[in-house]
C-alpha cells in the first residue's frame, strides 16, 4: 500500500520563500554594511567603536576607552607597534602579499606558519569581524582591508587602531592601556613602555604590558632596536 503524500499547508509554502528572502537580505547587509561604514570612518571626528568593545555593552560588562586623536600619541609607541605589527605599513595596499604567500607556502609544506595580518586586516578584523582563525573570516578581511587602506589616509589608519585595539581585559585604545598598565598617558609613553605595550598585542590577556616576563622582555627589546631603526619605514606617518 502506497504511503499517503504529505500535504504542506498553504501558509506553510508561503512562509518559506518568506524566510529565505528574510535571510538573503540579512546576508547582504553583513557584507555590504562594513564597506559603507568605512566611508563613513573616513571623517575625522567618527570614534569606532570594535565588535568586541559592543561584545561588552551587550553583556553589560562594560569597557575604558578615551579615544586619542594621532598627534597626541607618542611617536614612541606609533613605531614601536608598526614595527611589531606590520612593518610594511606605509608600502603596501592593506595586504602584504609576500608576508602572505609566504605563510601560504608554509601552510602548504605543512611548516609551522607566521602572522601575516597587516595593520589595516587587524583593524578591519577589530571593527567589523570576530576573534579566531578561520578561512572564511580571513575571506571578508582580505578586501576590507585593502578598501580601508584605498579611503583612509594612513594616519588615520593608525589612529583607528591604535584606539580600538585591545591591551586587557575591558582596556581599548592607547590612552586607557598607558593609563591603565604605566600610569601615564599615551603621549608621554617612553620607549621600553611602548615597546612592551607592542609586544602584547598579539595576546593582551596573557601578555601583561606592566608585569612582563623575561620572554616578554626580550621582544620588547627588539622591538625596540627596529623602532630606533624606522626612520624609511614610516614616513606615510611622519614627514
Amino acid at each position: 500500500m502506497e504511503q499517503d503524500e504529505q500535504v504542506v499547508p498553504a501558509h506553510e509554502r508561503r512562509r518559506r520563500p518568506r524566510i529565505i528572502r528574510a535571510v538573503l537580505i540579512a546576508l547582504l547587509i553583513f557584507l555590504i554594511a562594513p564597506y559603507l561604514l568605512i566611508l563613513v570612518y573616513r571623517l575625522d571626528f567618527i570614534r569606532p567603536m570594535s565588535t568586541l568593545m559592543l561584545g561588552d555593552l551587550a553583556t553589560l560588562q562594560g569597557y575604558d576607552r578615551q579615544w586619542v586623536e594621532f598627534e597626541d600619541i607618542s611617536p614612541n609607541l606609533v613605531r614601536a607597534v608598526m614595527m611589531s605589527e606590520d612593518g610594511q605599513f606605509c608600502s603596501h595596499d592593506g595586504v602584504d602579499w609576500g608576508q602572505l604567500q609566504s605563510v601560504i607556502d608554509d601552510a602548504m609544506a605543512g611548516e609551522a606558519t607566521r602572522g601575516a595580518s597587516t595593520i589595516p586586516m587587524q583593524t578591519a578584523k577589530n571593527l567589523f569581524l570576530w576573534n579566531g582563525r578561520s578561512f572564511i573570516r580571513k575571506g571578508l578581511e582580505l578586501p576590507l582591508a585593502i578598501a580601508a587602506d584605498a579611503v583612509w589616509p594612513k594616519q588615520r589608519m593608525m589612529e583607528i587602531y591604535l584606539n580600538v585595539a585591545e591591551w586587557g581585559p575591558g582596556i581599548y585604545g592607547i590612552e586607557a592601556a598607558a593609563r591603565h598598565h604605566f600610569k601615564t598617558s599615551a603621549a608621554k609613553l617612553s620607549r621600553q613602555q611602548s615597546a612592551l605595550l607592542a609586544v602584547s598585542l598579539p595576546n593582551p590577556i596573557d601578555r601583561v604590558a606592566s608585569k612582563p616576563g623575561p620572554g616578554l622582555k626580550r621582544l620588547a627589546n627588539v622591538v625596540d632596536r627596529r623602532a630606533r631603526a624606522s626612520g624609511d619605514y614610516i614616513t606615510c606617518l611622519y614627514d
